[in-house]
């Protein structure tokens, strides 16, 4: 019978798919048993972040681990050594492989377990059901889509509830979403209008309706759906929604799970959504994994590692049957063949061969590398989020750091695609001035006769109609989705007193209270009437009928009141561009020329307009607005259809201004930035004339900035706009390539010689990437991009969302493929964070919603500076070091190895011991490099920020490229032929004791590792610029271990092996005074290039520093130009713009 009702109540209605019904309390009449309906199965309110289970933790985790190309190389090779007869034990693989997948197992696990006893916390957590008009204590997990629960004021909201009634007489009630978005503020929320009155558990029992919504979607701040209340005797009687329009139900009547209830004794609301269906589980899911240049690199060394093992093990492979094709080499008398080896298939027994240098050489994949590069990128994102010079005392936090994959990319960044507001700028709004019917207005009233009256010298060009003025007054009060809260209850002329305004946009606090500076107070809403206080102190009341709410595509919005005489008027405000084209144009100039001026002046303008609107026009538009609310499909592009064709044919007012002052050190970062070599790029939606003003003022643009223009203003001289496009694009490329070229980088060259900027708007970018034919709007693309490259700083104003990703997009599929940086602060800012390589959310006053989505986030957009420049270097610089060592100590330990295969037959004989052979990455060599990576300073923070020249010299991923690999490889493969040789030329002499007993093929082996040790962790101390107590402990440390082990493991009579070759080996060797000598001999000759090296870096850099000094001291003598002004108050001067 609901649903009979129901579908009558909606006849006409296009069918819906991807939606939900929910029964009110669970209550189904049982006239719907009549009908054939199957009760819907929805998700329990368990929430689950949790990876694994008890049961499936260990085959899951080995599954993704091994999906890992190392780890599943090593497990071959361990295959290997247990099935085929290989020269080494299978333990020096698989004890390796083994603490790498432990180690890892155990972080993950451990990790999963947290996650575990964070979900119990939730899932057990008391809350209180509404059950036969009593409250029912239950467990959180307990609750099912459809029952009604209580929530108390501090709590959380324990699924995602449609709020039904509160504790206030209107219905509201206020929520922090700070667990969600991060923003700490007050929200307001709204019951639906006809169960406000429902306070008790009786009323809320006896309550029947039904809810039909959306399906979960993870769009925090997006939420379509409806509710049908019925009486007693189930027809329908109402169907309902948000607060202001009794139609449909949308975000502002959502509660979700995760916020919490302040300010406000107790709500009743409805779960809709619950457990892992809520916004807040469905947003656990990750961002597409991002990865960087470092990996790439790690992933070709590994490549050509492993085809330097593939050689290694074919050479020993050929130049053994090469060796055996001389019978006595083949089968010497001492160790003669069995039958079996004699009838084995010899391309079997080649192929088992090759397998056995595999095996032998496989040490020259670093498997440990791995661990330590995740330790590394986990423990060193900890000195972002603890840097004080981070920490912002007015927000009261520092900067964050969401993924930690990405340390090295802030060393690598090229491009930087920055927001405007909120980022470059403080978005702390203050009202200017306004003009009204072409007359300005600025400054404070004394009395109460209208505007005309001014506090200070005259600051207003003659006088608007005293009508006009209120008209204009009134609509600043009225159009806007301001929330009001006051501390104590008042009354009358005093209302004004205590009032707090609140709202997500700034813009709308900063108008409100321009209204307020002349007169006009907005004091609220009651009942649905939004209530003012005039310049008489005279209280005034409009219902509100509709709001039409602003989006980014439309850049307006508006409201529908009816005054107290009976009158509808609609008030819209916006931005010139979209209020413009739907008012009367003989009205447009006078106004137009206050708003170019303004927009120059670097202020954030808006245009006011109004319409009256006849009751029988009001009835039509109520209908279609009612409709378009009410659709579960498409809704959003319904309403914006009718609010198309409501905002039609108005009148305008005026305008106003207001001011975003320019954020702390945002000038000298872009400098910074500059100098350091990046592009730095500005994508805003502001007016071309506002953001250029801006643009100065940050010195994006310099005084001798040629600025080329792809703008509206520029393509609609012509009738074609494609041909003068065309025609635009041809002339600045032409321009662009009469600029002299220079021998150096391009990265060089325009850092220090800034000549041409571009500005572009959004609808200039469309004809650009959406022309009519495709290889017309290619070739477009391909000269845009050339000039974009050729230009020091490029302005996109106008901007959607979506076009700012298209743009990012577009630069990083260049040539090269340069790494980008995007940072901004609002929810319009995420699709371009998502895109680029990096994104940085600044903690602003939109919203948290960028921070969320971001790599990292930070209060500031100062931060960058220092976030790059030092972070950023150092980051990079550190695992390009490991990176680097990792493979060398591993050419260095396995090539002595190689070289031993040429004197013992190619017989697989392993030069070191298996205990050796598990170790050396695991304990001897692992703690060092680790230490280096996470503290090295190789130049002093306060270095790197104050000179961004040193940025270049990493830039373009330097230290990983292939001059420093090879240079790499080929230290390593000098050292490793020094180890070999040279202890080889000392067992030249048969004894090396004075008892004449000759030393064996263990203490020679012995003798060569020693030598490693010692000289790859001598070498990391020779690297290290930046010495602390941990270098020192686990350098020395390291070293000591390795001894003290020796000793140890060749002391003892182990048990377990069959074998006892180590015994008292170390400790015999060093008994020679020989050994010690050749130890030492070699470690210094192996180190000598580098030795070397070091002394002529020191030398050149003294005298660098010394030309540094004197070329300072010149340029002391001409500075530059002072600085411009903030934030520029006039800007008239267009003799640089073609």
């Amino acid at each position: 019978m609901f649903r009979r009702s129901f579908r009558r109540f909606c006849a006409g209605e296009e069918k819906r798919v991807g939606t939900r019904t929910v029964f009110l309390g669970n209550h189904q009449d049982s006239t719907t048993t009549t009908e054939t309906y199957i009760a819907p199965r929805f998700c329990d309110n368990r929430i689950v972040s949790s990876k694994y289970t008890l049961w499936n933790f260990l085959p899951k985790n080995l599954f993704e681990q091994f999906r890992r190309i190392a780890n599943f190389y090593f497990l071959i090779i361990f295959l290997v050594q247990v099935t085929v007869d290989t020269p080494t034990s299978p333990v020096t693989s698989g004890l390796p492989l083994f603490f790498v997948i432990t180690v890892t197992a155990i972080k993950q696990g451990y990790e999963d377990w947290l996650r575990h006893r964070a979900d119990n916390e939730v899932n057990k957590s008391t809350v209180y059901i509404i059950e036969n008009a009593k409250r029912v204590k239950k467990e959180s997990e307990k609750i099912k889509v459809g029952d009604i629960v209580e929530v108390q004021a501090d709590e959380t909201f324990p699924c995602d509830l449609i709020l039904l009634s509160s504790c206030t007489s209107d219905g509201i009630c206020y929520v922090t979403s700070a667990s969600l978005d991060g923003e700490s503020n007050c929200k307001t929320h709204y019951a639906v209008r006809d169960t406000i009155a429902v306070c008790s558990e009786e009323c809320v029992d006896t309550l029947r309706a039904i809810i039909e919504c959306e399906q979960p979607q993870p769009d925090l701040y997006k939420f379509v759906g409806r509710i049908n209340i019925y009486n007693n005797s189930t027809e329908a009687v109402a169907r309902l929604v948000c607060y202001f329009f009794n139609l449909s139900l949308g975000p502002e009547n959502l509660l979700l799970k995760g916020a919490t209830l302040k300010n406000t004794k107790k709500i009743y609301g409805v779960a809709v959504y619950t457990g892992m269906e809520t916004k807040m589980a469905l947003n656990y899911q990750g961002k597409s994994q991002k990865r960087s240049a470092v990996e790439k690199s790690i992933n070709a060394f590994l490549i050509v590692y492993l085809l330097i093992l593939l050689t290694k093990a074919t050479i020993c492979t050929a130049l053994k049957y090469l060796w055996q094709s001389t019978p006595h080499n083949d089968e010497p008398w001492y160790n003669q063949k069995t039958q079996k080896e004699r009838d084995t298939w010899k391309v079997l027994k080649i192929f088992t061969d090759f397998l056995s240098f595999m095996v032998l050489f496989n040490f020259i994949i670093p498997v440990s590398m791995y661990v330590t590069v995740e330790m590394q990128k986990f423990l060193g994102s900890f000195f972002i989020s603890w840097d004080k010079d981070f920490f912002d005392e007015e927000i009261n936090e520092g900067a964050l750091v969401n993924t930690s994959d990405l340390n090295e990319e802030l060393g690598q960044v090229d491009y930087v695609f920055t927001d405007k507001t909120g980022t470059l700028t403080e978005n702390c709004m203050e009202f200017i001035e306004c003009c009204i019917d072409g007359h300005k207005y600025k400054g404070i009233i004394q009395e109460t006769d209208g505007l005309s009256q001014t506090d200070g010298p005259l600051t207003y060009f003659d006088k608007a109609d005293k009508n006009r003025e209120e008209l204009f007054l009134r609509a600043l009060c009225l159009c806007h989705t301001v929330e009001i809260k006051t501390n104590d209850a008042v009354d009358g002329a005093t209302e004004s007193a205590d009032l707090t305004y609140v709202c997500s946009s700034p813009d709308e606090i900063a108008l409100v209270k321009g209204a307020q500076k002349y007169g006009f107070t907005f004091l609220g809403i009651q009942n649905g009437h939004m209530r003012l206080e005039n310049q008489r102190k005279e209280i005034e009341e409009y219902e509100l009928l509709h709001t039409l709410n602003f989006d980014s595509v439309r850049r307006r919005m508006s409201v529908i009141v009816k005054t107290p005489t009976g009158d509808i008027l609609l008030f819209c405000k916006g931005a010139d561009s979209a209020v413009f084209p739907r008012v009367q144009k003989d009205e447009i100039a006078s106004t137009k020329i206050h708003v170019d001026q303004n927009a120059m002046d670097g202020y954030r303008t808006l245009c006011i307009a109004f319409k009256e609107i006849a009751p029988d026009e009001y009835e039509r538009i109520d209908k279609q607005l009612i409709e378009a609310k009410m659709a579960l499909q498409d809704r959003e592009e319904k309403m914006d259809k009718v609010f198309d064709d409501i905002e039609t044919n108005m009148n305008l007012i005026g305008a106003t201004a207001v001011e975003d002052r320019l954020q702390d050190q945002a000038a000298e970062t872009i400098e910074a930035l500059h100098a350091a070599g990046l592009k730095v790029w500005v994508l805003t939606g502001d007016k071309m004339e506002t953001a250029k003003s801006t643009c100065y003022a940050c010195r994006l643009f310099q005084t001798s900035t040629e600025l080329l223009e792809l703008t509206t203003r520029t393509i609609e001289e012509s009738a074609s706009k494609e041909g003068r496009l065309c025609e635009l694009l041809n002339e600045y490329q032409k321009k662009l390539n009469e600029y002299p070229k220079s021998s150096r980088s391009l990265k060089k060259t325009w850092t220090e010689h800034q000549e041409f900027g571009l500005i572009i708007d959004g609808s200039t970018l469309s004809l650009i990437l959406n022309s009519a034919q495709d290889t017309v709007s290619n070739n477009y693309k391909s000269i845009f991009l050339q000039i974009c490259m050729k230009c020091t700083a490029v302005l996109c104003c106008r901007m959607a969302p979506l076009q700012k990703a298209q743009i990012v997009k577009m630069v990083k599929n260049l040539k090269g493929s340069p790494i980008t940086l995007s940072i901004g602060d609002g929810a319009n800012d995420v699709s371009m964070i998502l895109e680029s390589h990096v994104g940085i959310g600044v903690k602003g006053k939109e919203g948290r919603q960028a921070a969320r989505n971001s790599d990292y986030s930070v209060p500031k957009f100062k931060h960058l500076k220092k976030l790059l420049l030092a972070h950023g270097h150092l980051y990079y610089m550190r695992i390009a070091h490991l990176v680097q060592y990792f493979f060398y100590k591993n050419l260095c330990f396995i090539l002595p190895q190689f070289l031993y295969q040429f004197f013992c037959g190619f017989s697989q004989q392993p030069l070191y011991d298996a205990a050796y052979l598990t170790m050396y990455n695991i304990c001897f060599t692992s703690l060092p490099i680790l230490a280096y990576s996470l503290l090295e300073q190789h130049i002093n923070i306060d270095t790197l920020t104050s000179d961004p020249r040193l940025y270049m010299k990493i830039s373009g991923n330097a230290m990983l490229q292939l001059g420093p690999f090879i240079y790499w490889t080929f230290l390593a493969a000098f050292e490793g032929t020094v180890f070999f040789f040279g202890t080889y030329f000392l067992f030249q002499t048969s004894s090396l004791e004075e008892n004449a007993k000759v030393f064996g093929n263990w203490t020679f082996g012995t003798i060569v590792f020693t030598v490693l040790v010692f000289t790859v962790t001598l070498k990391l101390a020779l690297d290290t610029r930046y010495w602390t107590w941990i270098n020192h402990f686990v350098i020395w440390g390291s070293l000591a271990f390795y001894v003290f082990f020796s000793f140890f493991w060749g002391g003892i009579i182990w048990p377990f092996l069959k074998q006892q070759r180590m015994y008292f080996v170390f400790a015999h060797m060093l008994t020679s005074v020989s050994t010690w000598l050749a130890i030492v001999l070699l470690i210094f000759i192996s180190l000598f290039p580098e030795i070397l090296l070091i002394v002529l870096r020191n030398v050149n850099h003294g005298s660098a520093r010394r030309n540094l000094s004197c070329k300072k001291a010149s340029d002391s003598l001409s500075t530059r130009p002072s600085v411009r002004p903030l934030l520029l108050r006039t800007f008239s001067d267009e003799s640089n713009i073609l």
